[in-house]
């Protein structure tokens, strides 16, 4: 491709960023960033904006390359045939290249009355929304958390550890993700907190008041502020544009990151599904994947053949107040380890790696191309699963083709 190339990036997250940060390093590609927010909001402390110890946002200023052009706007449609975006305020944009970085938000609850009385955290304006909420609560008031991954053990420890009676329903198990004795460690320091932990069969959510939550045991527990942590969904953007996308909304890709149906849409973070097996929601794995689909549109503008996803996990970190934490070590295809850090530790590693996320984004805007954490090898495992699957689809449709005949 000769001449320049107009590159724009659909959201502002971890993912977003970093791609666009990294695309700026050719000095023939325009990079345009839209995002609904005028600033970077730092998710892993959308926890600690509830609790009232952090505000969960940097300036893009901070973050974002000089080269890359920051629109404050909501994309409405994409039109793939034409190359072009339809935005919330009536304008169009055009675009050679597109990267499809809009994260994910919280899930439309199906619990009755959950969607009316609970509180999501996923964004920032659930959060800002929540904080009055909380502090306009009396100290006696019982909170309750719905949600037994790291957004929910966050919250109630936070909260927990602000003085408030906590009561965290986790359904199954606490902390699913965690080791045996990761789990362990998180239980002692809830309990040392105060947080009452309900988990096992019994402790599913049923339904939702104004003032109570309701198990599948028939218990009833008393709760003036509820907050629901419980699942994750994606914008429905590709999904309304006519692009394919898996069950949850994610935009259907290639191992490059390459829409299945067009080779000038790259997609990265939570919204991406590669090959229909899409990595775990985080900001570990979006911002290697915003390198990887930046370095995918590079090569498609020198007409090269665009490297595969090689994704490297490291375990999971979760803060449990300010002073404690538990970094969860994990093979590097993301199954947790025996080993962990708990404690103050815990707390220290958990703050370095908040701080290092925005680190990491500066640095690749002001030096472009620096980042490689997207190069390292995540092992064999991801490899094999492709294949599994791709065995596998050829007797899916047979038995299809046999159910009909």
């Amino acid at each position: 491709m000769t001449g320049n190339t107009d590159v724009i990036v659909i959201g502002g997250g971890y993912a977003g960023v970093m791609a666009a940060n990294r695309l700026t390093q050719r000095d023939d590609v325009t990079v345009t960033l839209i995002n609904p927010r005028s600033t970077f909001v730092e998710r892993i402390r959308l926890h600690q904006l509830v609790g009232g110890s952090h505000d969960a946002v940097v300036e893009y200023r901070e973050v974002l390359a000089d080269g890359v052009r920051l629109v404050v706007d909501t994309v409405t449609e994409i039109d793939a045939a034409g190359r072009g975006l339809t935005l919330a305020t009536g304008g169009t944009v055009g675009y050679d290249y597109l990267v499809y970085a809009v994260g994910s938000g919280s899930a439309d609850p199906s619990v009755p009355g959950a969607a009316e009385f609970a509180y999501p955290i996923a964004a920032l304006e659930d959060a800002q929304r929540l904080r009055p909420v909380v502090a306009a609560a009396s100290a006696e008031a019982p909170v309750t958390v719905v949600g037994s991954g790291p957004t929910g053990i966050e919250t109630a420890a936070e909260l927990a550890e602000a003085g408030r009676r906590v009561t965290l329903v986790c359904g199954e198990v606490l902390g699913p993700y965690l080791h045996r004795r990761g789990r362990r460690a998180v239980a002692g320091r809830l309990a040392e907190l105060g947080v009452t932990v309900l988990q096992g069969p019994g402790a599913r959510v049923t339904a939702v008041t104004r003032d109570a939550v309701h198990l599948g045991d028939g218990r009833e527990l008393p709760s003036a502020v509820t907050i629901w942590t419980a699942g994750f969904g994606v914008p429905d953007l590709a999904a309304r544009s006519g692009l394919s996308t898996d069950a949850l909304g994610r935009l259907l890709t290639d191992e490059t990151l390459t829409s299945v149906d067009d080779e000038r849409i790259v997609a990265a973070g939570d919204s991406a599904a590669p090959s229909g097996l899409p990595l775990r929601m985080s900001c570990q794995a979006a911002m290697p994947l915003g390198a990887r689909a930046a370095d995918t549109v590079l090569s498609r503008i020198d007409g090269e053949r665009p490297a595969t996803l090689n994704h490297l996990f490291a375990g999971q970190c979760i803060s449990l107040g300010r002073r404690a934490g538990i970094f969860q070590f994990a093979h590097r295809n993301d199954v947790a380890l025996w080993f962990h850090i708990a404690g103050r530790s815990g707390a220290k590693i958990k703050e370095f790696v908040c701080k290092g996320t925005v680190k990491q984004l500066a640095d690749e805007g002001r030096k472009p191309g620096a980042y490689g954490l997207h190069k390292v090898s995540g092992g064999a495992k991801r490899g094999q699963a492709l294949q599994a699957e791709r065995a596998a689809a050829p007797a899916t449709a047979d038995l299809g083709a046999a159910a009909a005949g």
